[in-house]
């Protein structure tokens, strides 16, 4: 049979990526890679997971998970799963 679920509710630290790379740094806790694009500008980072390296865009929401790891959401995704706390 199958049963429904509803996601916990859960407050989650996260941070935007646009041009803050300093930032992100320091909310990950170490160096982040990424690539630039011609005009010297970061358009990618690799995050470190817990299932390995993923790569955010601009855009891109950097979360913080409840066990401390960190991973990329899509905007879109984010929008429709959180609600900002105040």
């Amino acid at each position: 049979m199958i049963k429904k679920y509803r996601k916990k509710p859960i407050v989650i630290a996260a941070l935007q990526f646009v041009d803050n790379v300093e930032e992100l740094e320091a909310f990950v806790g170490e160096e982040l890679y990424g690539n630039m694009n011609g005009a010297g500008k970061v358009q990618e980072l690799i995050i470190p997971t817990l299932e390995g390296e993923m790569t955010a865009t601009k855009g891109d929401f950097i979360i913080k998970g409840i066990r401390g790891e960190f991973y990329p959401c899509k905007p879109e995704i984010f929008n429709e799963t959180y609600d900002e706390v105040i």
